[in-house]
């Protein structure tokens, strides 16, 4: 890590989850700064939790003589003091008058503060009457790291700005949970616009704003001549769609400095805002993406993001991708942008094979097959808690199969369980994890791919079982099938890059829940007869090779 920051390189490194990557990276970049040439780090990831663990080795640090400064930032809707966001100085007390007195705000807490956390943040900015979210940005300029989501690097909606090229080659990069990018890049990279909101704008605004209400009129029409009652790719978006979207949000802008109020501004402010996305992502249209139409409106699918992160990471100093899953490791250099001259590094398991047991159970989880293995799937789980003692979480590839398995599992009244919610608010996510005590025997009925299967550490007695149910793929849909035709034009498996990787690294993810120091131990059930299949299991990490196979 401190060579690559040194070289001016890239690193793609994996190693095993709970053995201090955080710290790992944080370190040695922090080091490197001394020798001059790097002045700032941004460390990335995709979850608060993660965002958590680098506050956590900072602290660390700074108890042992480090001295920098830090700042998280939190995104503008969770900041917010306000009811609603709307960011204008006639609704908002802390973006009236915000630049009279920012530079006070700044100058307290860079004296007082080395940690400027959210609740730092939140305190600081009440104090001097300022916006939260602006006041974290402005503190960007004046810290040596900052902590925060992928999107302030490589979001081109959301993207630091205020980010020089001079400043970006004095930067590097680190990106935690690497793996997470390649799906929220394509996430990023993307854009729709929806026929309906069009016609919401056109209706709402039509005796109040002529104009406004004939330029949606216009994009709504050139959609309606593109719309397809399936999904379906055209070649590309006529040269009307792209003018009439401009003059839409002129129109827009022009009312939104004097509206800032009503459920028909909130309206136009989405429909806005989707029309500014659209034109950005038309801009970097070409054969790395698939342009589709359906009966609601037009997206532009981004189905390879690898070209547009390199281009990102090219701006900047260094940048190093690290997950305990970046597997298999060519799929994943290749999807993050990685080139031949990039350093790699892959790291064995530390821990001691015997911490571990691995079983796999041959059972269908197939969608056709799923009701009718119901009860054999929870008298499966069952004999897991009977036989390990302790704490367990089972993982399914969705809420409604996970909900159909609960039921059957709930004849056994001798187990306490606990049940994850369709979007848990963060509280209740906390009381979710708080009931997993050291020596307890509690069951925790969860989805892959979700909250609780990535960044979560459960340490010693706090987990001793886990059950990963199917091998994580995802359904089959029309943007799925276009990645895999996309890939198996270039010569690669499309099939393996859409759907086997993917689901694959969710399984990994959720197993790495269990062995997270050198004192855990425990067990780890995959139920699926696919898992015996070669395709899969020589995805599985080394010391998972040794199982025993369930009768």
């Amino acid at each position: 890590m401190y060579r690559t920051s040194q070289e001016k390189r890239n690193l793609f490194a994996q190693a095993p989850t709970g053995i201090g990557k955080t710290i790992s990276t944080l370190f040695p970049a922090i080091k490197s700064m001394e020798e001059g040439g790097q002045e700032r780090i941004f460390y990335l990831t995709a979850k608060t939790v993660t965002r958590l663990t680098a506050e956590e080795s900072l602290e660390l640090m700074e108890q042992n003589g480090l001295k920098l400064r830090s700042v998280t930032l939190t995104a503008k809707d969770k900041i917010c003091f306000k009811e609603e966001t709307i960011c204008q100085p006639d609704y908002c007390e802390f973006a009236d008058g915000y630049y009279d007195r920012i530079n006070g705000a700044v100058v307290d807490i860079a004296k007082n503060e080395t940690q400027i956390t959210r609740r730092v943040i939140e305190e600081y900015a009440r104090k001097h009457r300022v916006c939260p979210f602006e006041f974290s940005l402005d503190l960007t300029d004046v810290v040596d790291v900052v902590i925060g989501d992928y999107n302030y690097v490589f979001d081109p909606r959301v993207a630091l700005k205020r980010l020089m090229p001079e400043d970006k080659k004095r930067t590097t990069l680190l990106i935690d949970e690497a793996h997470n990018l390649v799906e929220r890049a394509r996430d990023m990279y993307s854009a729709s616009i929806v026929r309906n909101s069009f016609w919401e704008v056109e209706e709402e605004w039509a005796e109040r704003n002529e104009k406004l209400s004939r330029s949606a009129q216009a994009v709504r029409k050139d959609l309606h001549v593109l719309k397809s009652d399936f999904e379906a790719t055209i070649e590309e978006i006529p040269g009307s769609l792209e003018e009439n979207l401009e003059r839409f949000v002129d129109q827009a802008d022009s009312v939104l400095r004097e509206e800032h109020t009503g459920e028909e501004v909130e309206n136009l402010l989405d429909c806005y805002f989707a029309s500014q996305n659209f034109i950005k992502i038309l801009d970097l249209l070409d054969s790395h993406y698939r342009i589709i139409t359906s009966n609601e409106g037009v997206k532009i699918y981004c189905v390879d993001p690898s070209y547009l992160l390199r281009k990102v990471t090219k701006s900047f100093r260094s940048s190093v991708f690290f997950s305990a899953t970046l597997s298999p490791f060519g799929y994943y250099k290749d999807m993050l942008g990685g080139q031949e001259t990039d350093y790699i590094l892959k790291l064995p398991s530390p821990y001691d094979a015997q911490q571990i047991k691995v079983t796999i159970a041959p059972l269908s989880t197939r969608f056709k097959d799923r009701e009718q293995n119901a009860e054999k799937l929870a008298s499966l789980l069952h004999n897991q808690v009977k036989n390990q003692e302790g704490n367990h979480l089972f993982f399914f590839p969705s809420y409604q199969y996970m909900n159909m398995v609960y039921q059957a599992f709930r004849i056994y009244s001798d187990v306490d369980t606990a049940v994850q919610e369709f979007r848990m608010t963060e509280e209740r996510r906390d009381d979710f994890l708080a009931q997993f005590i050291p020596g307890g025997s509690l069951v925790g009925f969860a989805v892959l791919g979700g909250v609780f299967s990535e960044g979560v550490d459960l340490r010693g007695d706090r987990l001793n079982g886990v059950a990963v149910i199917g091998i994580g793929l995802a359904p089959r849909s029309f943007e799925k099938e276009l990645i895999k035709d996309y890939f198996t034009s270039l010569g690669k498996n499309g099939y393996k890059y859409a759907y086997v990787y993917p689901g694959m690294n969710k399984v990994l993810q959720a197993g790495g829940r269990l062995i997270r120091s050198e004192k855990d131990h425990g067990v780890i059930q995959l139920v699926d007869d696919r898992f015996l299949h070669q395709t899969y299991q020589q995805l599985l990490p080394e010391e998972w090779q040794q199982f025993t196979i369930e009768k």
